[in-house]
Order: C-alpha cells, then sequence, then structure tokens
C-alpha cells in the first residue's frame, strides 16, 4: 500500500473505529456508514478522498480493517471500535490457543489484572504468534502472550470473530495467560 492510501487508511480507522464526529460524520449502530457521505465529508474538511479509494483501500488493506457492503454503497470498520457498536458477530468457539501482542513495558499490569480492552470495546486476539508480535511491535518492544482460549470459552466467555479473523473477548483474566520466561 502506497504512503497515500495508507494515510488514508488511517483516516478511515480514526472516523469509522473512534471519532465519526471529527467530520460530521454518523454511524449506523452497526457501524455502516455510506460512502458517498464519507467522501462529501471528508473532502469538506479537507481530506481528499474518492469513492474509488475508499474502494481501493478496502480491497488492497493487508489488515482488512474495512467491509464494504455487497451493493458497494456503504462501508464499516471490522473491529478496534472504541465507540458503541454492534457488529452483529455470533458467538464461536475458539481454538485452543489464541495470541496477543504488547509491550514488555505492560507485562506486569496483565500479569495482576489480565488483558482489558482499555478504550476499546473488545480485547483482541491474533491466531498466531507473528501477527500478534507485529501488533505488539507497534506499542514498543514486542512481547507475545498465549491465551488460553478454548479454556476460557468453556468457563463461559464469550469470543467472536471478526470478518478480517480477529477474534474478540471482552476480557482475558491472568490466569488463562501464558507469558514467556523471559517477562
Amino acid at each position: 500500500m502506497s504512503h497515500r492510501l495508507e494515510s488514508l487508511s488511517k483516516f478511515l480507522s480514526l472516523v469509522l473505529r473512534h471519532r465519526p464526529e471529527e467530520i460530521g460524520l454518523t454511524l449506523d449502530e452497526h457501524g455502516w456508514t455510506e460512502i458517498d457521505s464519507l467522501v462529501a465529508l471528508a473532502n469538506s474538511r479537507g481530506t481528499p478522498l474518492t469513492r474509488d479509494l475508499v474502494l481501493e483501500i478496502a480491497a488492497t488493506s493487508d489488515k482488512k480493517r474495512f467491509t464494504i457492503s455487497p451493493d458497494e454503497n456503504r462501508i464499516r470498520a471490522n473491529q478496534g471500535h472504541s465507540i458503541a457498536v454492534n457488529l452483529n458477530l455470533s458467538s464461536q468457539e475458539p481454538p485452543h490457543e489464541l495470541f496477543h501482542g504488547t509491550a514488555t513495558r505492560f507485562a506486569r499490569s496483565i500479569r495482576e489484572n489480565g488483558l482489558l480492552p482499555g478504550s476499546r470495546q473488545h480485547v483482541h486476539l491474533s491466531l498466531n504468534a507473528i501477527t500478534a508480535s507485529e501488533v505488539g511491535a507497534r506499542h514498543g518492544k514486542p512481547l507475545v502472550l498465549a491465551v488460553r482460549a478454548l479454556d476460557m470459552h468453556r468457563d463461559g466467555f464469550e469470543f467472536l470473530l471478526s470478518d478480517n479473523a480477529v477474534w474478540l473477548t471482552s476480557a482475558v483474566p491472568p490466569r488463562y495467560l501464558e507469558f514467556p520466561d523471559q517477562t
């Protein structure tokens, strides 16, 4: 993805996941908005955006952060919202183990409190340690934690699977976490 598209993708993440009011955008209860409205509002606030660029970003994003409606008239973020939206994801049985990437500086707090969603609606979990490490590296020296997801599920915790294959749960208590030996 080019630098320009990456910058616009970050803009879309901001307005579709965190601050739609920044450009006067309205999301429905499921996080959807009309692409034409998004484009018009972005342009009126100084962010040059076209319908074709929105479709290209959604199609080429390596993280698959966005979903376009079948009629190509609406867009929404797949997960990561800090605003209340109902993505209509159904509860699913997770695999035995999932992974969470963070920075080593958070290890002590996580050992005490587990994984909490912070400003987001859910804790995000990956299917593999490589992806989790990439996520953790965005926040500092990466720390990859293994999560005993199936044990959690059997103990009554709900897991959701987003459209871009990110597993979501409300929190992960410390007893379900496995830390690498060096932390």
